[in-house]
């Protein structure tokens, strides 16, 4: 996807996220992150779009915000109005995307064509997920329909390739081999996990097992957002991948 591609999808599942969120309310407790309200998860996402936007906007000898802004103290009382708080973050963060140079951001942590093009991909990809939350918290009832297949194809690449590919991320003292093929999409994927971290690629391999299914129903398993997808081999290790694959905020 192009980078103009990336911020229209972060625009556009940030309205739906903020709509999603409105409709459950404040209160409503956010079933796929346990122990959130749907004020944790606007102050969570917002939070992290206002750390990005930092980034884009630093000149290349700057020094951007190292910890989020996300003002929880104040967001979490009763009196307070994270949806709006929220919409005005990612608007502002489109923004920052679409006003930067090629060459402004800094701060890429993953592996992409330009800090820009990374930018603009994890934080479309931030919100897409965040609206799947609030969508389940407001009674969605299959929100996988709301992602792109292009899109969600896009996001089943940055997780598996990008994320899990970083050292350290995932491991499995019981080695596996897991192949990720969409019914709706021509990509691939093959993650062999290990003791010692995670070895993705694109392509088809040999797999102890292969999740298929629409690629959107495949990016939100492999984000730990849906319980189950059709697995052809060892279901086992489908839930294997659940157990341990997760992307946390440090």
């Amino acid at each position: 996807m192009r980078i103009d591609e990336h911020i229209d999808e972060l625009e556009r599942q940030g309205v739906a996220l903020a709509d999603a969120a409105a409709a459950a309310g404040l209160d409503a407790p956010v079933p796929t992150c346990p122990g959130w309200t749907i004020r944790h998860l606007l102050t969570h996402t917002g939070g992290v779009h206002a750390w990005a936007a930092s980034f884009v906007r630093a000149e290349p000898d700057a020094e951007p915000d190292a910890e989020p802004d996300t003002a929880e103290e104040d967001l979490l009382q009763p009196d307070g109005d994270p949806v709006a708080w929220y919409r005005e973050r990612n608007a502002d963060l489109v923004t920052a995307l679409r006003a930067a140079a090629p060459d402004g951001p800094t701060g890429a942590f993953l592996v992409a064509p330009s800090p820009l093009a990374f930018w603009a991909r994890r934080q479309a990809h931030e919100a897409a997920v965040h609206r799947t939350d609030a969508d389940v918290a407001a009674g969605a009832p299959d929100p996988a329909a709301a992602h792109p297949t292009a899109f969600a194809a896009d996001g089943i690449d940055e997780l598996l390739v990008a994320f899990m590919g970083r050292r350290g991320r995932l491991r499995s003292d019981v080695p596996y081999r897991l192949g990720v093929a969409p019914d709706d999409v021509p990509e691939r994927w093959t993650v062999e996990v290990g003791p010692d971290g995670a070895a993705p690629r694109r392509g088809d391999g040999p797999a102890d097992a292969v999740l298929r299914g629409p690629a959107a129903r495949l990016y939100l398993f492999l984000w730990n957002r849906l319980p189950t997808v059709p697995v052809d081999g060892d279901a086992a290790v489908a839930a294997r991948w659940a157990e341990g694959a997760h992307v946390t905020w440090s």
